[in-house]
């Protein structure tokens, strides 16, 4: 299936960006307004070299960036495509807790609660919004090998998922970053986080099944979209007892994703 596009001039005035970081602007622009939509076909190399005017090689480069943030994904024989999130997706880039000896595998996730609020100082902050606005706090808890290892406290601003019901969230088909995508728009491509030991606050001590105090690891993460646009903030505390939180992604693949 070709995508619409049409001749796709870059232009002479740069402002010093290196013509492949101008051309991955410009794809990046078309996958944020739909033209390119999730899972389509991209025009083969060729074709989209000649479109932007650029060496083949420079395109490539351009779609190499791409491929190595996960915003397009290429098939062995079938050609380059526009990445969806799917369960592989999650829990290779985003889900990071495993086991201590290894065993990596889907978390079973569990509904704690789901409220309507309004941002406070810290969550605003995160997601560059007033406090106050209205938001979605929802509550999970992650159990791995049938044990309770990790409470999310996720915090949605409301006028980015209108229409977003605790019915819709509990019946979602897959995963969160998947419901972003296919009924909001909103892609998530990587996640600035930061990690520090606390003990346990109550909440998570009851979620958990542990002793309010107990040392435990606390993920503070900020997702974002293809835009660079914060859509998320979560707190994930995870009980490391028998598991550990291990980064799956190559040094390659993080510098590409903090370009």
């Amino acid at each position: 299936m070709k995508t619409p596009l049409a001749v796709l001039p870059i232009g002479r005035d740069l402002g010093g960006l290196p013509l492949y970081r101008a051309v991955k602007r410009s794809l990046l622009q078309r996958i944020e307004s739909g033209e390119m939509a999730p899972g389509q076909a991209m025009p083969n190399e060729t074709e989209l070299a000649l479109r932007f005017g650029v060496s083949v090689g420079t395109l490539r480069r351009a779609v190499d960036d791409l491929v190595a943030e996960h915003i397009v994904v290429r098939r062995q024989g079938r050609g380059t495509f526009v990445a969806t999130h799917t369960a592989d997706r999650f829990l290779f880039q985003f889900f990071h807790v495993e086991r201590s000896d290894g065993l990596r595998e889907a978390p079973v996730v569990e509904l704690v609660s789901f409220e309507r609020t309004r941002l406070d100082d810290e969550a605003a902050e995160a997601l560059a919004l007033k406090p106050g606005l209205q938001a979605l706090a929802i509550d999970h808890r992650l159990r791995l090998q049938g044990k309770a290892v990790v409470h999310d406290r996720v915090v949605l601003p409301a006028h980015l998922f209108r229409g977003l019901t605790e019915k819709r969230w509990r019946d979602r088909p897959g995963t969160v970053y998947q419901l972003y995508q296919s009924e909001f728009g909103i892609t998530v491509v990587r996640a600035q986080e930061r990690l520090r030991a606390v003990g346990a606050d109550r909440t998570a001590a009851r979620v958990l099944g542990v002793a309010a105090g107990q040392p435990v690891l606390q993920v503070r993460r900020v997702a974002l979209a293809l835009n660079g646009l914060p859509v998320e903030w979560r707190i994930s505390t995870v009980v490391t007892a028998q598991h550990d939180y291990v980064n799956l992604l190559s040094r390659h693949e993080v510098r590409g994703s903090d370009r």
